[in-house]
């Protein structure tokens, strides 16, 4: 991996994840060089942050590309050309598929709005939950930072952050103190990994 490194980001919603990177890359406090943004939905607000940031932005997904081989084709192309080394889900709705997971070993890494292996699987995203949390009357909640493999939310976790459950909180209440918790622990995650790699 070069140092720094290539990022293809993989975005589906608002992008203020991908935001919080670009920041830091912007402020020269993360030693990354954004390249991409992949999306499966060219309206979300992952698109505009890309477009200000001056990053390349590809809409690839089953509409595009209803073929499962021309799919991943065109996924391997854009990593390839912009000679991606890392591969940051932020908020992508889809499942990536096993020949670019095989590619990329231990080198995509997704973020969960949740302490897994809780609250984890299909179906368990946005205020989805969130409300699980609270249904469950449970007193903590976090975020989990983990390896992406080929099943949802079961990869290798690597960092995990803490936030309280309040009785009054709401998910959408709960979401903004996860989503806070977040975006920290994804950057500071990241960097560690960076550093990490360039110490070896």
């Amino acid at each position: 991996m070069k140092i720094p490194p290539n990022i293809a980001f993989f975005a589906s919603g608002a992008g203020s994840t991908m935001e919080a990177f670009l920041e830091e890359w912007k402020a020269e406090t993360l030693p990354i060089v954004p390249k991409i943004l992949i999306t499966n939905n060219s309206n979300c607000g992952a698109v505009e942050f890309a477009k200000r940031f001056g990053l390349n932005v590809f809409h690839i997904s089953s509409k595009t590309h209803p073929n499962e081989e021309e799919f991943v084709k065109e996924l391997r192309l854009k990593l390839q050309n912009h000679d991606v080394d890392l591969l940051l889900l932020v908020g992508y709705m889809k499942k990536l598929p096993a020949a670019i997971i095989i590619q990329y070993p231990h080198r995509i890494f997704n973020t969960h709005p949740a302490l897994l292996p809780k609250y984890g699987g299909k179906g368990m995203f946005g205020l989805n939950v969130h409300t699980a949390v609270i249904e469950n009357n449970e007193t903590e909640s976090g975020a989990t930072i983990h390896y992406v493999t080929e099943e949802y939310d079961e990869g290798q976790i690597i960092a995990q952050s803490v936030v309280s459950v309040e009785p009054n909180d709401t998910p959408e209440s709960l979401q903004e103190k996860v989503k806070k918790s977040e975006r920290k622990l994804y950057i500071d995650t990241i960097r560690a990994f960076i550093l990490q790699g360039q110490n070896k």
